[in-house]
């Protein structure tokens, strides 16, 4: 039994028998990271029913896969802490997320706090993420991509070399160059353009100049698709291509505003960089990141339905907000007390799929609540572990 723990823990890639593989995604999306925080309470909570009040996410799926906000949750659900366990439970993403990013995203104050913010922004980034540093390196100390406790992907974007960095824990322990400390990983994958500056370092000899991942993949579920299929591939070669029957994927979305008509195309017709990069909130950076997660989630529930499996793929997404619950980066007590709001009604609303038609979330037929989904899913993790438990 010990023996078959420490291979769950070992992030070794799913035995040849086991009926499933569990991937958990979260998106981008700053302080909105707060609605998947409360998302995965909800789901852990329905695990330690099923096997124990010790229990935490990270036990149960073979890789996490994180972008900007949600490579920072991935960390922080994965990371070992003195015991060699979770170094946070779920329960606490939120509480850490009221804590700190008032921190991270300071907010001004007084009648000119806007105007003060607009003309920051042409100098130079909006925030200059001191403390988000300090508290990835106090968090995470010197723990490296390897040694988190269930594989990770976490995307950051190299701007030196114009293309995607993907840090996979899968990939780490054969090239050393991507097994860097998790804190430079998280501070990377959340330097968004125009709120943080990029960040640099150097591991085994290898320079990084890298920026949010969510240029790359602000939905970070076919990534970790992709990196579980090599995986697979790699080691066990029969096994290729990979029966999507196999695969449980749950991606969270942080929420978005589709429906807040803030502007139209004769008004867009009127601008120049200011208007694309500074109106609020910003066109260019919201059409890049929205276009992104929905191209990833509408591409992955064409594949699982046309393989008849699309029960194991659920995405939960609110693309209902409205107003200030949109902004990435308003941190004040009210807004982030709603926004926990938003994720506790978002379990309650029903299981949704992307219409790349309309671009819109729609219900399906017969998919019951994101609540009863998840309590479903839990069931089904529980009964996967104590499956490889047993063997």
């Amino acid at each position: 039994m010990e023996e078959n723990q420490q291979e769950l823990q070992n992030n070794q890639p799913p035995k040849k028998g086991n009926q499933l593989v569990t991937i958990l995604s979260i998106d981008g999306g700053g302080v909105r990271g707060i609605i998947p925080g409360v998302i995965l309470a909800f789901l852990e909570s329905q695990l330690q029913e099923l096997d124990g009040e010790d229990k935490r996410v990270s036990d149960y799926f073979d890789l996490i896969a994180g972008t900007s906000t949600g490579g920072l949750v991935a960390a922080m659900l994965a990371a070992p802490d003195k015991n060699n366990r979770p170094l946070y439970a779920a329960k606490d993403i939120v509480p850490f997320y009221l804590e700190h990013t008032p921190k991270i995203f300071p907010q001004g104050r007084g009648p000119f706090a806007g105007l003060e913010k607009l003309m920051k922004g042409f100098v130079g980034p909006n925030y200059d993420g001191k403390y988000l540093r300090s508290l990835s390196r106090e968090m995470l100390g010197n723990t490296r991509l390897h040694e988190t406790l269930t594989n990770v992907v976490l995307t950051t974007f190299d701007i030196k070399k114009l293309q995607p960095a993907i840090f996979s824990s899968y990939t780490a322990p054969k090239d050393s160059t991507m097994d860097a400390l998790l804190s430079d990983i998280c501070i990377s994958t959340s330097a968004a353009p125009t709120f943080f500056p990029p960040h640099y370092f150097e591991n085994q000899g290898t320079k990084f100049n890298l920026i949010d991942g969510g240029v790359a993949a602000n939905n970070p579920t076919l990534v970790a698709i992709s990196e579980v299929t090599r995986e697979i591939s790699n080691k066990n070669s029969d096994l290729f291509p990979v029966d999507f029957g196999r695969l449980l994927v749950i991606s969270l979305g942080t929420g978005a505003r589709k429906n807040d008509e803030s502007y139209d195309a004769k008004k867009a017709g009127e601008w120049g960089i200011v208007g694309w990069l500074y109106t609020n909130p910003s066109p260019l950076l919201r059409a890049y990141n929205q276009a992104n997660a929905d191209m990833v989630d509408f591409h992955n529930a064409v594949v699982f339905q046309a393989l008849q499996c699309q029960q194991n793929y659920l995405r939960i997404q609110d693309d209902t907000l409205t107003g200030d619950l949109g902004a990435m980066d308003l941190s004040t007590k009210e807004n982030l007390e709603n926004l926990v709001k938003v994720g506790e009604q978002l379990l309650n609303k029903p299981v949704s799929r992307v219409n790349c038609q309309t671009g819109n979330y729609e219900p399906i037929e017969n998919g019951g609540t994101n609540m009863e989904a998840l309590k479903k899913i839990a069931k089904l993790l529980s009964e996967e572990r104590k499956e490889r438990l047993s063997k």
